[in-house]
């Protein structure tokens, strides 16, 4: 890897984690302040550990991020107890996919209606993100996931794309949603530093059916970090650093899928920052 464009990008990241029993330990322990914390939510358990994790790293001064997935939320009113309790906790950005929860826990299906209610809800935080799909989700068309970033534009504020493991896919997707138009800033999703076998034990920690739902939906995830050679974040930055640095591509850092491997992946971004240089 090389250029500033590279450094800048991971000097801007963001770290997804789960909110699992020992998450807010390898927090403290390895996460800088300067680096955001997003809090994904699980279909099986709730919002509940997300907003509970959130609110202690927010209040050892991390600027957290949840993941408010629509298909966890019941109706208006627990979509109202969600935000009230996020702002008391300091909370000014938030993540809102659809979510996996099927069937979904109330009236939302989608991102969209919720991004409208915040609206209507004098839009309590100052940024929000949405979803993004370099690589083809397994339900949707690839046009109608860039279509729905181009309806959702208005209520967003950024772009969070999902994981991707190929570098022309992931350029060519960047080149595809601005020729459409969509000029939200976008924060590109890579994995860490994964080992396969921590990802396995991680897989089994977080409950019988919370596990087989994680391993069924993401099998080609490990098949990648078990093909020969394995997987590198580096290789996949350093094949894509062109496209992703490009002046029209808008790419505003990169969100860090970790795993809960922290220590891991912070060592890896420092080594990184230090190959690049000063």
């Amino acid at each position: 890897m090389g250029g500033d464009g590279l450094k800048a990008l991971l000097s801007s990241v963001r770290y997804e984690v789960l909110p699992a029993k020992a998450t807010e330990e390898k927090v403290l322990a390895h996460v800088p302040r300067d680096v955001v914390v997003t809090v994904t939510a699980s279909p099986v358990k709730g919002l509940k550990p997300t907003l509970d994790l959130v609110e202690r790293l927010a209040a050892h001064g991390y600027r957290v991020v949840p993941h408010v997935p629509a298909r966890l939320l019941r109706d208006d009113a627990h979509l109202k107890d969600v935000v009230d309790r996020l702002r008391q906790a300091g909370v000014d950005d938030v993540f809102v996919p659809a979510g996996d929860a099927d069937p979904p826990a109330g009236v939302y299906h989608g991102a969209l209606p919720v991004l409208r209610r915040l609206g209507e809800l004098d839009s309590p935080f100052a940024r929000v993100g949405i979803t993004g799909y370099p690589e083809s989700h397994p339900l949707i068309h690839d046009d109608l996931t860039i279509q729905a970033m181009w309806d959702k534009r208005a209520h967003a504020t950024y772009i969070v794309s999902n994981l991707c493991f190929d570098a022309r896919v992931l350029g060519e997707w960047v080149g595809r949603i601005r020729r459409r138009d969509v000029t939200l800033p976008l924060y590109v999703g890579v994995a860490g530093p994964v080992q396969r076998a921590k990802l396995l034990a991680m897989a089994t920690k977080i409950g019988v059916g919370e596990s087989t739902r994680f391993l069924t939906k993401h099998a080609s995830w490990f098949l990648r970090f078990a093909a020969p050679g394995g997987y590198s974040p580096d290789r996949l930055l350093a094949r894509s650093a062109e496209a992703l640095t490009a002046p029209g591509a808008g790419v505003a850092g990169l969100h860090v899928f970790t795993f809960n491997q922290l220590a891991e992946t912070e060592r890896w971004r420092q080594a990184a920052l230090e190959r690049l240089g000063d």
